[in-house]
């Protein structure tokens, strides 16, 4: 199973995980991250296009953001959010392929399938990932662990500065 197979958001959005025996765990850990506060910028990671995205895709992503932003400012310099969760069943019918399949499997007929991930459906111009810093240091360290953990994600990433609270002098 590749994810480029269920890149695109199509059909009925599959949510009702109380009648579903042996669902998929959820792999994001922590929506949160760094120390809340006040801080003078949001730098925000956004998607240009309309389209799911697996939660393993959205945990690396976190996870390549947060190491590389915690190198630069410390454990307490950033306060990272994630935006987005991952609530759609993601269904795959497996096909057998050995001596006798044709005779074993179904192929197409009643394909309905098991559950095997979970994904997110973003809108174009949606916000995944939001990180809050101060100063114009942390700011350009924030940029550049966005565009590297965008790496992770499917489709066209825009990374936008949002000035947050103004610090006084």
């Amino acid at each position: 199973m590749h994810g480029a197979n269920y890149r695109d958001g199509a059909g009925q959005v599959f949510t009702r995980k109380e009648y579903i025996k042996g669902k998929p765990q959820i792999k994001i850990a922590k929506f949160q991250g760094g120390k809340r506060g006040t801080y003078q910028y949001c730098v925000q990671l956004l998607l240009n296009e309309k389209i799911q995205i697996r939660h393993m895709a959205i945990e690396s992503t976190r996870l390549a953001a947060n190491k590389t932003l915690e190198k630069t400012t410390g454990e307490s310099g950033y306060y990272s959010r994630l935006r987005i969760y991952p609530h759609n069943l993601l269904r795959e019918n497996k096909q057998i392929a050995t001596a006798g399949a044709d005779r074993v499997s179904e192929g197409m007929r009643r394909s309905w399938g098991k559950a095997v991930s979970l994904g997110a459906r973003v809108k174009q111009g949606q916000c995944i990932m939001e990180l809050y810093v101060n100063g114009e240091a942390h700011l350009e360290a924030a940029k550049k662990a966005l565009h590297g953990s965008c790496v992770k994600l499917p489709g066209t990433p825009l990374i936008k500065v949002v000035e947050w609270n103004k610090l006084s002098p």
